[in-house]
């Protein structure tokens, strides 16, 4: 009621819209709020739906390369284990329970460690001697992002009898020793002779110095090669300092015998020139090419080894990829199939921008070329590929001797000592200074003092020279093992690859029996020696340009003996008196002879 007693009525429809407005209101709300539940529980279901377990995010890491390689035989009993994987992988994943080691079904104990993009796995004591081992990388393993292997890596070697007591050796450098006009962005690179321990290649063991100044970077290591990378670019027209320590190791645990040390000047300006590919094997186009074949390409300049890999060097047959591994070393990436390709086959070969030169340059385009195998393969191994080293019959690193009156058909070359260490030839310099000739030689002789192109020509072939002593070395599954315990006198050899631990010999002669593409590698851990007299005979049409002799030690070819073949020799190559060689003597230090004939083949 109001003040005067009056009671005030409120008219029903009044009251009644009032009771309407609040149960829309209301109603309202919890539209809202159940709108708002739906949109949390559709977005939370979204994320769950949109996102995958651990482990596949992305792609799946591989293994690209494994020291000792699958398959190999003989290897030195002191030796640990390494893996390369094409990316970065989790420290924590890469244990002694995901990285294993076994003779038979008996573990093998052992330590693990990580670094870079490669694990290494440490025997406690030496492996058993003739032993087959299996080692194992399991889908345990995963890359930062948290992807495991697709599947276990599994691959096996098989042992020989003695240790590995032979140093590593610096093979290549980039930039090379003495080199001026060096871009101010480039990293660098270092290849050695063999696989290191990467827990030895680091910033203590690979340094960069602007004369007492320490210049700042981190050092990677993959295959056999290193790289420092500078935290910033090199001062221009500077003169810096690299060595490698002796306090770097093989898988053996030898040191380099001494610390390596070379110098370089940078120029003015920063490398922006994308690099190429400078040469393939299989050329583009080609045809009967051998089942058993590698694929190589090399580059116009020192390439990042992070940036060759499975994925930016890939081999196909149609849309069918090709499983092999990949290897950089020098200028040249090596894919290696996992079994023979198919005869009469197209397959085709790619190279990505993913790869890189040193400067992070990368190629202006994918490069791809492509080839047909052959109906029937050649028996034998692959041939070994000699690239530039191939242009010359005697190629050496410090002196090239002859006395009497030698006969040469074929370049010879001489790198990196100079024309004066070239003795007994009584040269005449070509007008230009490119090159020299001798009455001795039916051919021109070249040395790294000379005119230019001749100084990087020749350290190109020398590059060469070493990758395919490496090749050859390095070839797997060997027909033949001990053969003769080391020796062959008076045998017939069938097309193959021949491995010795030890040194080998032949008094009187040898055959090699087999056709005109068949191929012969021997590989001869210690010396080469031909007694006086002694012929290496070819029947069948076998030819010596498929006949490769890689010798560790020294190679002796007695007076008046015949010898037919390509030498690949770690140390010196001597040709006594009257001895006759038609094939290559390519030595990675000296070359002597007195009164021979050599004929390239």
């Amino acid at each position: 009621m109001d003040g005067r007693g009056v009671v005030n009525r409120v008219p029903a429809f009044v009251t009644g819209k009032k009771v309407i407005h609040m149960v829309v209101r209301k109603v309202l709300i919890v539209i809202i709020v159940v709108i708002v539940l739906l949109a949390v529980l559709l977005g939370a279901g979204y994320y769950l739906l949109t996102q995958t377990p651990p482990g596949t995010q992305g792609t799946a890491p591989t293994v690209t390369s494994t020291s000792p390689v699958s398959a190999a035989t003989g290897v030195p009993i002191n030796t640990k284990i390494l893996v390369t994987f094409s990316e970065a992988m989790s420290p924590a994943t890469i244990t002694t329970s995901t990285f294993t080691l076994k003779r038979g079904t008996t573990s093998v104990a052992g330590t693990v460690t990580y670094t870079g993009v490669t694990a290494t796995f440490a025997p406690s004591s030496n492996l058993a001697a003739s032993a087959g081992h299996t080692a194992t990388i399991t889908t345990g393993a995963r890359d930062l992002a948290g992807n495991a292997l697709a599947a276990n890596f599994v691959w096996s070697f098989t042992t020989g009898t003695i240790p590995d007591t032979t140093p590593p050796l610096v093979t290549f450098t980039s930039p090379a020793s003495a080199a001026t006009g060096v871009p101010i962005n480039t990293k660098v690179l270092v290849t050695f002779s063999e696989a290191m321990d990467p827990l030895t290649i680091t910033t203590a063991t690979f340094t960069l110095m602007q004369g007492t100044t320490s210049v700042s970077g981190t050092v990677t290591f993959a295959s056999r090669t290193a790289t420092f990378n500078p935290a910033s670019n090199l001062a221009a027209s500077t003169v810096y300092t690299a060595t490698i320590t002796a306090g770097v190791k093989d898988l053996a645990g030898n040191v380099l015998a001494a610390n390596f040390v070379w110098s370089f000047t940078t120029g003015t300006t920063p490398d922006t020139t994308p690099p190429l590919v400078a040469s393939t094997f299989p050329v583009d186009a080609a045809t009967g090419v051998a089942v058993n074949t590698d694929v190589l390409a090399t580059f116009s300049e020192a390439m990042d080894p992070l940036t060759i890999t499975a994925s930016t060097f890939t081999l196909k047959q149609g849309t069918t990829s090709v499983s092999g591994t990949v290897t950089y070393a020098g200028l040249t990436a090596t894919l290696r199939p996992a079994t023979n390709l198919t005869a009469t086959t197209v397959y085709t070969a790619t190279i990505t921008t993913g790869a890189r030169d040193l400067a992070g340059n990368v190629l202006a385009a994918n490069f791809v070329w492509s080839f047909t195998t052959g109906s029937t393969g050649p028996q034998g191994p692959a041939p070994v590929v000699l690239g530039t080293a191939g242009n010359f019959v005697i190629l050496a690193k410090t002196t090239i001797t002859t006395t009497g009156t030698t006969s040469i058909v074929g370049d010879i070359g001489l790198s990196p000592a100079a024309t004066s260490f070239i003795i007994g030839f009584a040269l005449s310099m070509d007008s230009s200074n490119v090159f020299a000739t001798s009455s001795l030689v039916t051919g021109r002789i070249y040395a790294a003092d000379m005119a230019p192109p001749t100084p990087s020509t020749m350290t190109t072939a020398i590059l060469d020279m070493q990758n395919a002593f490496t090749d050859a070395a390095g070839r797997t599954l060997p027909d033949y093992t001990e053969l003769g315990a080391g020796n062959i006198d008076g045998l017939t050899l069938v097309p193959g690859l021949y491995k010795w631990g030890t040194g080998v010999t032949f008094a009187t002669g040898v055959t090699l029996s087999g056709g005109a593409d068949d191929v012969w590698i021997f590989q001869i851990a210690q010396d080469l020696t031909v007694g006086n007299g002694a012929i290496v005979t070819l029947s069948g049409g076998a030819q010596a340009k498929n006949i490769f002799w890689q010798v560790s030690g020294q190679v002796v070819l007695g007076t008046t003996s015949d010898f037919k073949g390509t030498i690949l020799c770690q140390t010196q190559i001597a040709l006594q008196t009257g001895a006759t060689l038609l094939g290559r003597a390519l030595a990675q230090t000296a070359v002597t002879m007195d009164a021979n004939a050599v004929t390239r083949p």
